[in-house]
């Protein structure tokens, strides 16, 4: 841990003990220095920095011009954040700045006089302020380790920049992706311990800001353990769709919740709040001011408050009730049902032109709005939760709740509380209020049962007397409750044999298979092309033209796609993710490095085709194949580094260009680097 000396005369002169340390005899000053200037300061030699050096490059006028119109949406947002903070800081020596997830400084704001001296060392609007361009500083470092830092003095690697002390927080999107970074400089002299407090709190407003226009049509759920913490800077933010799908989480939202981003698509908001939500869109209606105490599912209570503009439920939708039959909202307002977004999924959204998957959409809308339960069979990925909320969608119950519940996922242990619910007490651990089973959550819509061939035996009896019954009885209780929904069920097994072979009942079988729908596998469709320019669109959204390139898309035609559908949204959300910013066509290069093995277009040996191709430029071709034949496998890889070592200079270090160049993904050209 870093011992602060109290005054900036002695913190400057233990940090020139630390420099003396590390530069002239090769030690880690540990006990000196933060742990992020540290493994700064080590990044930089190993990028062979010279710490003499004064400074980078003159700014790029030009360049600060394209970089201002890619980062106009953090701009807007940030805008009023930067000139709110600097009258804060204004007449302290001192400037804030924005800087995009390159390093490049886009706007700033400062003191007349400082400003003056900051140009000295181009910091100012054009200039890049990598790590890897400007040595240790707080922007540069804030950008490598994703978090806020404060760099004071001559923990700048450049000796030129030792009379600065800054102070920086990332900015991240809705998504969790870096967009740039806000901080504060000024003259060490004036060093203010409170600016890094500053400039993470403006970075989380400008968080905030950018997390509430992304889901500004979608409903925010605010939370928090403590009420007065909502509504806050504070509080932590879910964005919740009508049927309860999690679209987002910021920061706040993962860390109170114990989630990974990456675990969002595999939750519901009911698998993590006890609430119902359809309660939460009753309050919110009533009372949009109002919060509401929740608990998690590990116990931990919240207060939250949910805005946004969800429909209204149906009319004939009856009230939510509790695991007693008591009710849990009130009776819903007499209202026409909103109309349907255009672009909501639909069977008719599904259409994209393969006839298998045609037939199957036709026989799911002859039967919208008939009490005929319908079981879609089709491999892991291809699409039967997609089908059924389509289903859903297109129906009269659109209004109403989509529940899922995939029998597979949940241990065996739960899945009968989970479907059913339970009072209070019903067994050890159960809440003392109880809690409403899925197949209630479902109450005038559709509960969606995924892979309903994993089911436990002893609780398919149960779910064909509900069926039969059209009551649930929760755990604990002898009060039989009316459902009214409608049953989609899928599952990748073929349920004829699991009852042949007696791991499933025939009579629940035949209840559930009142229409029977097979998906085709992505590999038998004849629509891939067209399916994927409409994933290209979603995920590259409105403003961003996106396509594959000729090559790309004849290797997905001819790759079998053992996850189906769900791989292929996979592979495109990861090139779309890997390509620079004025990119819009997709290689090879882009494409996940497992893709590129198992399509067999780029081989991981050093001796493979797109290698070859870099070969020509970096090392003579007549000496090429004689010198790899001489030196055998033994110096494969040094004539790999070499070949990597002349495309880096040819392509002026620039890492994209170089990668491609290589025909290799920019993942595998790093991953190589670290290893040499």
């Amino acid at each position: 841990m870093m011992q602060v000396p109290f005054s900036v005369e002695a913190r400057a002169v233990s940090l020139q003990e630390a420099r003396s340390l590390y530069f002239g005899r090769g030690e880690l000053p540990e006990a000196l220095l933060d742990q992020n200037v540290l493994r700064s300061w080590e990044r930089c030699r190993q990028a062979g920095l010279d710490p003499a050096r004064l400074g980078g490059g003159e700014p790029d006028v030009r360049g600060v011009a394209e970089a201002r119109e890619r980062n106009r949406t953090l701009i807007s947002h940030a805008q009023p954040v930067l000139e709110h903070l600097f009258e804060q800081i204004r007449n302290s020596h001192s400037m804030v700045i924005l800087a995009d997830a390159r390093g490049m400084v886009l706007q700033s704001y400062g003191d007349a006089d400082f400003l003056s001296r900051a140009e000295q060392v181009a910091l100012r609007p054009g200039a890049s302020w990598h790590e890897f361009e400007r040595g240790t500083n707080a922007i540069g470092t804030a950008l490598a380790e994703r978090g806020a830092v404060n760099v004071f003095g001559s923990e700048h690697f450049f000796e030129g920049n030792a009379f600065l002390t800054c102070s920086a927080s990332p900015i991240q999107d809705a998504q969790g992706r870096l967009m740039g970074v806000l901080d504060i400089s000024s003259d060490y002299r004036a060093f203010q311990r409170h600016s890094l407090g500053l400039v993470k709190m403006s970075s989380r407003i400008i968080e905030k800001r950018l997390f509430e226009s992304e889901f500004a049509h979608q409903g925010l759920l605010s939370f928090h353990a403590r009420p007065d913490h909502v509504g806050s800077l504070c509080e932590a933010l879910l964005a919740i769709s009508p049927d309860g799908d999690l679209l987002g989480a910021d920061q706040a939202a993962l860390e109170l919740l114990g989630l990974r981003r990456e675990d969002l698509p595999r939750r519901h908001y009911s698998m993590l709040f006890d609430v119902p939500l359809g309660t939460l869109i009753d309050r919110a209606r009533r009372d949009p001011s109002s919060l509401i105490a929740i608990s998690g599912r590990n116990g931990e209570r919240f207060y939250a408050r949910l805005r946004g503009n969800f429909a209204p439920m149906s009319a004939a939708a009856p009230a939510l009730v509790d695991a007693r039959g008591e009710r849990l909202a009130g009776r819903p307002r007499q209202e026409a049902p909103a109309p349907l977004p255009a672009d909501r999924l639909t069977l008719q959204f599904l259409s994209t032109g393969d006839e298998r998957l045609q037939a199957a959409i036709d026989k799911g809308t002859r039967i919208l709005g008939r009490d005929i339960p319908i079981l879609i069979q089709g491999e892991s990925g291809a699409g039967k939760e997609m089908f059924a909320k389509a289903f859903h969608n297109s129906g009269p119950r659109a209004q109403g709740p989509f529940v899922a519940l995939n029998c597979a996922a949940i241990p065996e242990t739960l899945i009968e509380s989970e479907l059913f619910g339970y009072s209070g007490g019903a067994f050890t651990g159960a809440r003392k209020e109880g809690a409403v089973g899925k197949i209630q959550q479902a109450h005038g819509g559709t509960l969606f049962l995924d892979e309903i061939g994993d089911m436990p035996l002893s609780l398919q009896a149960r779910l064909l007397r509900v069926l039969q019954e059209r009551c649930v009885t929760p755990l604990g209780t002898n009060k039989s409750i009316p459902v009214d929904i409608t049953l989609v069920c899928a599952t990748h097994r073929r349920l004829k044999e699991e009852v042949a072979r007696g791991g499933f009942r025939e009579d629940l079988y035949y209840r559930l298979n009142g229409l029977c729908i097979n998906l085709p596998s992505l590999r038998e469709r004849s629509d891939i092309d067209r399916l994927i320019d409409k994933l290209l669109r979603e995920e590259a959204g409105p403003d961003r033209q996106v396509q594959v390139s000729h090559k790309v898309m004849e290797a997905f035609l001819k790759y079998r796609w053992p996850g189906n559908i769900r791989q292929l949204n996979n592979v495109i959300k990861v090139a779309i993710a890997l390509l620079d910013d004025d990119e819009t066509v997709i290689e090879t290069w882009h494409l996940p490095d497992d893709i590129f093995e198992e399509i067999g277009q780029i081989e991981p040996s050093v001796a493979s085709a797109p290698i070859g191709r870099a070969a020509a430029d970096a090392v003579p071709q007549a000496a090429m194949p004689a010198a790899a034949a001489a030196a055998g496998m033994g110096r494969l890889e040094e004539i790999e580094r070499e070949m990597i070592h002349r495309t880096l200079e040819a392509e002026n270090g620039n890492i994209s260009s170089a990668a491609r160049r290589l025909g290799i993904s920019r993942n595998t050209l790093y991953r190589k680097l670290g290893r040499f």
